[in-house]
C-alpha cells in the first residue's frame, strides 16, 4: 500500500512539475518573436541587458549619490553594453529620485517597448 501510495505521489508530482514547466515556456516564447527562437533570444537577452544597466544605475547612485545617463554609465565602465540590441534600441531617462530604463523596439517582431526602473521590476507593452 506504502509503494502504491508513493508511487501516485509521484506521478502527481511529476504531472504537476510538467505543467508548470509549460506553462512558464508559453510565458517566455509567446512575448517574443512570436515564438520564435532567434525571437525569444532578443527578449530574453534584451531583459538581460535592462537589468544589467538598472543595476548599473543603483551602483552608480551608490558611489555618486545620483543617477547617470546611459553616457555616463558607459565612461565610468559601470556597463559595456551597446546602446542597442536589434532589433531593440536602449534609452535612459533620469530623475533626481529615480531612472527608467527604456528598450524599444524597431520592427514588429515582439512588444514594442520592455522597460525597468528603480523598482527592478521589468515591465512591457506590446
Amino acid at each position: 500500500m506504502a509503494r502504491a501510495l508513493g508511487f501516485v505521489g509521484t506521478i502527481i508530482v511529476m504531472a504537476v512539475g510538467m505543467y508548470l514547466y509549460s506553462a512558464q515556456l508559453k510565458n517566455v516564447s509567446a512575448p517574443g518573436g512570436g515564438g520564435t527562437p532567434t525571437g525569444t533570444a532578443n527578449v530574453v537577452g534584451v531583459k538581460g541587458d535592462l537589468l544589467s544597466i538598472a543595476n548599473a544605475e543603483r551602483g552608480y547612485y551608490a558611489t555618486q549619490e545620483k543617477y547617470a545617463s546611459f553616457d555616463e554609465l558607459v565612461s565610468g565602465n559601470y556597463i559595456s553594453i551597446e546602446r542597442q540590441r536589434p532589433p531593440y534600441t536602449y534609452n535612459v531617462e533620469i530623475t533626481s529620485s529615480g531612472f527608467r530604463v527604456t528598450a524599444t523596439r524597431d520592427d514588429a517582431s515582439g512588444p514594442a517597448q520592455f522597460w525597468i526602473d528603480e523598482t527592478m521590476q521589468v515591465q512591457s507593452s506590446n
